[in-house]
């Protein structure tokens, strides 16, 4: 299994190339297919636009929650091309890290620019 911040370093990477080379004002769908490219070419496992259904109980409600990408089952990244990221963003990636029970996302604005103002990276304090 790889590291989590081996695998955190890889996505902030290939996130800066990948803005270095298109720079901002695409479609968030634009970067996100290019990033999963990256990532997958860095030998990393990346699911894109995943289902995430609520249980409550033994009852499965979709909703229609979609996690925009998932690396190596480990860390959620969700794109955004705003203006400024709000706090509903960030509510919007911890509700997917509690969901999903993982521990680290990352928050991505591609519409910046300098890429690294665009990064935030955000952690689930999970309770045992």
């Amino acid at each position: 299994m790889k590291d989590i911040e081996d695998i955190a370093k890889a996505i902030v990477h290939c996130a800066i190339n990948v803005h270095k080379a298109l720079g901002p004002g695409l479609l968030e769908s634009v970067y996100q297919q290019c990033l999963a490219y990256d990532l997958e070419k860095a030998s990393h496992v990346v699911a894109c636009e995943v289902p995430l259904p609520v249980t409550y109980k033994e009852v499965k409600i979709d909703l229609g929650f979609r996690v925009d990408m998932m690396v190596d089952n480990v860390i959620i990244i969700e794109n955004k091309t705003v203006e400024k990221l709000l706090p509903i963003h960030q509510a919007q990636l911890l509700t997917y890290l509690k969901l999903t029970k993982l521990q680290l996302g990352f928050l991505l604005n591609w519409n910046v620019t300098l890429m690294k103002d665009g990064i935030k990276r955000m952690v689930n304090n999970l309770k045992s």
